[in-house]
């Protein structure tokens, strides 16, 4: 082991120590998750559903738990914030039960790759209305197909929204003695928790990457250098792939590579962010913005606005009234992180379970109370190689990865990581309850034998049933309709979400008819620098 991972290591047991007491469990057991699935409508034949967004689910633009994503037919489930992952799970169940049994037929797919698309002229982007916002939206989403294609908007995946307790940021601040305000402490911290996540993301996709496989129809006349496989009538995929999600065929923005993003400090964060929202693009420019009158995005930049950043994972603070993210962040700080490396779990019909939320926690503990130093160029480069080896090759035998320039099994990686974890799964577990270590024990087998993780398991179901990546998952969704749709929601839970419905509605019309600005000007306003240097200067009340 070299010096400065050994210190690292001693840095980390001396904290899991400090934490031991009752007091420190308690406040690492505080932690708060929230949870947004992605999910597409098809019609019984497994087709991509091309009906407007359902009357009955309200309003997608001013809904909170019910909208949509690219597509009227990419739906987008968002849960309130949690601590107890069972309220959580439930909560993601209600909301799924009573969408299906408000789609009129229609059933959810239940894996991130789309299949059955048909003319990708004829997905329909995500209408929002006609006031400003719900425009601007529209408008968002039509320069995103300008600019990569309607296909690869239309990936689904599970964002995983997660902070950690007030009660464990006070602990944490005292045993430091950090002379930086508590709120500067915080984002400091979330930074060191995103650029340890950045080092191990691999870590994700190994266990629950869940696209090995995919349907030939989703390539149609895509060009790719990667090397498929082919089974069954359409069927394309690699041996040891985990997640072609995150592979080049998935969200991926080249003209992202150039930006130099820095996870250093919330002050350079928000700096990199602005200058790409800032930095035109010669090939967007020659998009047009407006031509012979009409929209066709909102800028030729390298990014339109802040929430075309591809990344694994973000710095995250709830906005207020007509807030940009960035602007939040510089007004409050960092309030929680997003990771966006889940593919959604076809084992399970609402995307994700609990074994992986159990595992979500350990993870990202880990990488909050570890030591987190700054990467160079060198660390940048080699943080990218082991992800891209892991998403298209993660499950080959003897599989070697990188490790401060030095070569290591991923398996030997993964088992000083698991080994680690094992530590803060006694301060999580209860007398009564041994859910983490349950979860580390269930995960770790994925270690040992790499086709018990979820790539691995898809993999397994596709060669036994010898039927198409399509029609596995198409039986899938049928198994799923038929689970969710005779779900027994409670009566007021019913009633909750019709309401919920209602208002939404409700509150889009009088959004609509209190606008009063054009949309040009409303533009011009929006990306009019603000009066304050918000998005450079961090808060230091």
């Amino acid at each position: 082991m070299m010096k400065q991972e050994k210190n690292m290591l001693n840095a980390f047991n001396e904290l899991i120590d400090h934490l031991s007491n009752p007091e420190g469990r308690h406040a690492l057991q505080g932690m708060q998750r929230g949870i947004e699935r992605e999910a597409l409508r098809i019609n019984r034949s497994g087709h991509l559903a091309l009906d407007s967004h359902p009357q009955a689910l309200g309003s997608a633009l001013t809904h909170s738990r019910i909208t949509t994503d690219y597509s009227e037919s990419l739906l987008e489930f968002i849960t309130p914030v949690y601590r107890d992952i069972d309220d959580l799970l439930e909560d993601l169940t209600y909301t799924h039960a009573f969408t299906v049994q408000n789609l009129d037929n229609q059933r959810l797919w239940p894996v991130s790759m789309p299949c059955y698309v048909g003319d990708v002229k004829d997905i329909p982007i995500a209408d929002y209305g006609i006031s400003n916002q719900g425009l601007m939206k529209s408008l968002y989403r039509k320069g995103l197909t300008y600019r990569y294609g309607a296909q690869m908007q239309i990936i689904s995946g599970v964002h995983f929204n997660f902070s950690v307790s007030s009660e464990l940021w006070n602990n944490l601040y005292e045993f430091s003695g950090s002379s930086l305000a508590k709120s500067d402490f915080i984002s400091e911290s979330y930074l060191g928790l995103i650029r340890n996540y950045r080092r191990m993301v691999w870590v994700l996709p190994y266990l629950f990457g869940a696209s090995p496989a995919i349907c030939g129809s989703f390539i149609k006349q895509q060009e790719t250098d990667i090397p498929f496989e082919k089974m069954g009538q359409g069927t394309l995929y690699l041996p040891y792939a985990t997640s072609l999600r995150m592979s080049d065929l998935g969200y991926t923005n080249k003209e992202q590579e150039q930006l130099d993003i820095s996870y250093d400090s919330l002050e350079k964060y928000l700096i990199g962010i602005k200058a790409a929202i800032d930095k035109p693009s010669k090939n967007f420019e020659d998009i047009g913005v407006k031509v012979d009158g009409e929209y066709r995005q909102l800028n030729a930049n390298v990014l339109q606005i802040e929430n075309e950043f591809y990344s694994p994972i973000r710095a995250k603070r709830v906005t207020e009234n007509g807030e940009k993210p960035s602007e939040a962040l510089a007004r409050g700080g960092i309030e929680y992180i997003e990771v966006r490396a889940l593919d959604v779990n076809p084992h399970s019909p609402i995307g994700i379970e609990a074994s992986q939320i159990r595992f979500l926690d350990l993870f990202l503990l880990h990488c909050l109370l570890n030591v987190s130093p700054s990467s160079d160029a060198f660390q940048e480069a080699e943080i990218s190689s082991n992800l891209n080896r892991v998403i298209l090759e993660g499950r080959k035998p003897e599989l070697e990865l990188s490790q401060n320039g030095e070569p290591i099994l991923l398996s030997s990686w993964m088992n000083q990581l698991f080994d680690e974890l094992d530590c803060l799964c006694e301060l999580l577990d209860r007398e009564e309850d041994k859910s983490y270590r349950e979860a580390l024990i269930h995960w770790r087998r994925a270690v040992d034998d790499p086709e018990l993780s979820i790539s691995g398991l898809v993999m397994k179901e596709l060669n036994t049933s010898k039927i198409d990546h399509g029609y596995w998952v198409k039986s899938l969704a049928e198994t799923y309709y038929q689970t969710l749709n005779e779900y027994p929601l409670p009566e007021s839970v019913k009633q909750a979400y019709r309401d919920a419905a209602t208002n939404s509605i409700e509150k889009q019309r009088v959004m609509e008819a209190e606008t009063t600005q054009s949309f040009d000007s409303f533009l011009e306003d929006y990306f009019a620098e603000p009066c304050l240097a918000g998005h450079t200067q961090v808060n230091r009340a």
